[in-house]
C-alpha cells in the first residue's frame, strides 16, 4: 500500500486514488492490447498460494525490523508512521485501500509495465523495470525502496512463472492487510506500542 501518513488524510479520497490506479492499470492495457496472463492457476489455486504467500511476506518484513538489515531507522520510521495511519482509518477504509492497491498496483506494475516491456525487449527487462518502478513508487525511505524493489521482483518472478496475475494481486493485498492487522492489533511484533503516533 503506497499511501504515506497525512494528518488530515481524506478516507474517500484515499479509496478514489487507489480505485484511480485500478483504471490507470485497465485503460492501457485495453489501448494498448497488453498480454495479460490470467489462465495459469485456477480459482481455488491463486486463492489459496496468494494467501499463503502474503502471509509469509509479512513474516520477511517483520524480520527485517527485528534484525536491523536494511538502514534500521528509516525503516522502522516508515514503520511507526504507518503505525500512526492504520490507527486513525477505519477497518472498512483500511480493506478498501489495501484489496484496492492489491488489484490496482498490480494490474499497472506487473500488468502493462512488465507485460508491455516483456512483449518487446524480454521477460527480464519487464520484470526487473516493473520492480524499480514498483519501489519507486514506495520510496518513502531509501530502505523502503529497497524493500519494495525487492517484492516487486518477487511479484514479476511469479507472476511470470504463475501465468496468473490474479495470483499477485492477492498476494500483494493479503500482504497489506496482515501488515494493516498486525500493526493495528499487534504493534508490538513491531517493536511499537498502541499509544504510539496519533489516535
Amino acid at each position: 500500500m503506497a499511501a504515506r501518513h497525512r494528518r488530515r488524510f481524506s478516507p474517500l479520497l484515499g479509496v478514489l486514488f487507489q480505485a484511480g490506479i485500478v483504471l490507470l492499470g485497465l485503460i492501457p492495457l485495453w489501448l494498448f492490447a497488453i498480454p495479460v496472463a490470467t489462465e495459469g492457476l485456477r480459482v481455488g489455486e491463486y486463492l489459496l498460494w496468494g494467501t499463503l504467500a502474503g502471509v509469509a511476506t509479512y513474516g520477511v518484513l517483520l524480520l527485517l525490523s527485528m534484525v536491523d538489515v536494511l538502514s534500521p531507522e528509516s525503516l522502522k520510521q516508515h514503520i511507526r508512521d504507518l503505525h500512526g495511519f492504520v490507527r486513525g482509518q477505519s477497518w472498512p477504509v483500511l480493506i478498501a485501500l489495501a484489496v484496492l492497491a492489491g488489484i490496482g498496483e498490480e494490474l499497472l506494475f506487473r500488468g502493462v509495465i512488465q507485460g508491455w516491456l516483456s512483449a518487446h525487449l524480454g521477460s527480464a527487462v519487464g520484470i526487473i523495470a516493473g520492480a524499480v518502478a514498483f519501489g519507486l513508487a514506495h520510496a518513502m525511505s531509501k530502505a523502503y525502496f529497497l524493500v519494495a524493489t525487492c517484492l516487486g521482483l518477487v511479484f514479476g518472478i511469479a507472476y511470470q512463472l504463475s501465468d496468473s496475475l490474479q495470483l499477485v494481486m492477492v498476494w500483494h493485498a493479503v500482504y497489506d492487510l496482515v501488515v494493516i492487522v498486525v500493526l493495528r492489533r499487534f504493534p508490538g511484533l513491531f517493536g511499537l506500542n498502541r499509544s504510539a503516533g496519533p489516535g
